[in-house]
């Protein structure tokens, strides 16, 4: 994680980790969104978001000191947990409600407009990949483990919270190709999804 310094006329300044040797052109995830590295700036690190990345993104609705989850590119050829995250943000989702179940925290957001979600399907927010439950027309549940919960940005969320929210890449270009209905990608239980995936090559 690391915090944002300042952010104004399309430059963002990040506090990042002092172990990190970042490279003019590396790409970064910030709460999400994939941002180009430009230079430092003492311990910050320097990005140029572009009219669209900050009119999409919640990175505007945030403030100097506010805590970022971080994440540099993947290495060819790494191990890969999660799903596929490419950091390009479909939307901003507010989160609805927070309730401590056993041993993890269940966060319900709403569902954003254009959204792909199947039951037990992925999407990330601000950045942390996370599996999808009780998915409606109208809002979607997930559960957040303590590690996940201790390391990243997640729970400093409260009840009218905005996130970055990425859909599934493999949904998202499934419906696009008209594969699958909106309604399917919508529903509870992923049969559709998977089978339209297995038709057009995914897997």
């Amino acid at each position: 994680m690391g915090k944002m310094k300042s952010y104004g006329g399309g430059r963002l300044a990040v506090d990042v980790p002092s172990g990190w040797r970042l490279e003019a052109g590396e790409s970064v995830a910030v709460n999400g969104v994939c941002l180009t590295y430009i230079s430092a700036k003492g311990r910050s690190a320097l990005f140029d978001l572009s009219p669209e990345t900050r009119s999409r993104t919640a990175l505007r609705l945030l403030g100097p000191g506010a805590t970022l989850n971080l994440e540099r590119a993947l290495k060819l050829g790494a191990r890969l947990g999660g799903h596929f995250v490419t950091g390009h943000i479909d939307g901003v989702v507010k989160l609805l409600s927070a309730d401590k179940k056993s041993n993890s925290v269940e966060l319900e957001f709403e569902a954003g407009p254009g959204a792909v979600m199947v039951e037990k399907g992925s999407v990330a927010l601000d950045g942390v990949s996370l599996t999808v439950f009780a998915v409606t027309p109208r809002s979607f549940r997930t559960a957040v483990i303590p590690h996940t919960w201790a390391n990243t940005s997640l729970k400093n969320l409260k009840p009218g919270s905005a996130v970055n929210i990425e859909y599934d890449i493999l949904g998202k270009y499934a419906r696009a190709g008209g594969a699958v209905p909106p309604r399917a990608l919508r529903a509870a239980g992923d049969p559709a999804l998977l089978s339209a995936l297995k038709k057009n090559g995914f897997f």
